[in-house]
């Protein structure tokens, strides 16, 4: 308990732990008038309109009640976690940055208690931050979920569920992070690195099982899933959606990535020379 408090006064006593709050907030804005929008178009589109039947079911179990709502109140998400991630990479970066690594690594000779530590400490900072956004969430999609005619839902635990699950994908994310420093010591190089590659990944991964699916089979449609982002949005999702494997293969995928990765982070950090 001492190392991870330790490790969480490391962020404290710096400025980016607020810095990547205030960062937070214009985004979770951003994401509420984002959802807010894409909802308002989908539910204009006629009823008569020409759309093929297997995207038909889709946009009408997206366009359900209970979906939108969990959309909502998972505002957030997307760009949210990629700065959990880039914390916890900063949590070991930080150590190489400040040329502290050695210091840390004599005080506490135990390598992997210190990767857990560090993994622990960021598992509470994305809970922080997953706090944050829903706090606002519940304060705000109420009236947006009201001008949109569609009912608060706060007594559905679909919501509640698809909300816990929220603060599971921010823990993991946080874990991938950690994970992904040990790997790149470099913090402005593992920061860029981790920007591009989840942007551009996840637009790219999405584009690919999209022609993939077009061009080669269907059930390509399904493996999209394997798209760490895919996998997170999956499963906050209020119900299962037609075409896509069910919420908790979301929820699997993401727990292996993080368990990979932190798996391996504590294990280079065992056999890398600090120094």
């Amino acid at each position: 308990m001492r190392l991870v408090l330790a490790e969480l006064t490391k962020i404290r006593t710096t400025s980016t732990w607020w810095i990547f709050g205030l960062v937070m907030v214009p985004l979770w804005g951003l994401a509420v008038l984002y959802n807010w929008g894409t909802t308002s178009l989908t539910s204009d589109i006629p009823a008569d309109a020409e759309v093929p039947p297997d995207q038909a079911e889709l946009l009408a179990v997206v366009g359900s009640d209970i979906n939108v709502a969990t959309t909502h109140y998972t505002s957030g998400q997307f760009l949210g976690v990629l700065l959990v991630m880039l914390l916890g990479a900063i949590l070991v970066t930080n150590e190489f940055h400040h040329q502290t690594a050695t210091n840390t690594f004599l005080v506490t000779p135990h390598r992997e208690r210190v990767v857990l530590a560090k993994l622990a400490a960021g598992v509470l900072l994305g809970l922080g931050f997953w706090l944050l956004t829903t706090v606002l969430n519940l304060l705000v999609v109420p009236f947006v979920l009201r001008s949109l005619d569609v009912p608060v839902q706060l007594g559905e635990p679909a919501v509640w569920r698809a909300i816990g699950l929220n603060a599971l994908a921010y823990a993991l994310w946080a874990i991938l992070g950690v994970g992904a420093g040990v790997l790149i010591r470099s913090q402005i190089g593992a920061t860029l690195t981790l920007s591009i590659g989840y942007l551009i990944g996840s637009i790219g991964g999405s584009v690919a099982f999209a022609l993939l699916t077009q061009f080669v089979a269907d059930f390509f449609a399904k493996l999209e899933v394997i798209v760490p982002t895919t996998a997170s949005q999956l499963m906050v999702a209020g119900t299962d959606l037609p075409g896509n494997p069910p919420r908790w293969v979301g929820a699997a995928v993401l727990i292996g990535y993080a368990l990979i990765t932190g798996a391996i982070g504590t294990l280079i950090m065992r056999r890398r020379d600090i120094s």
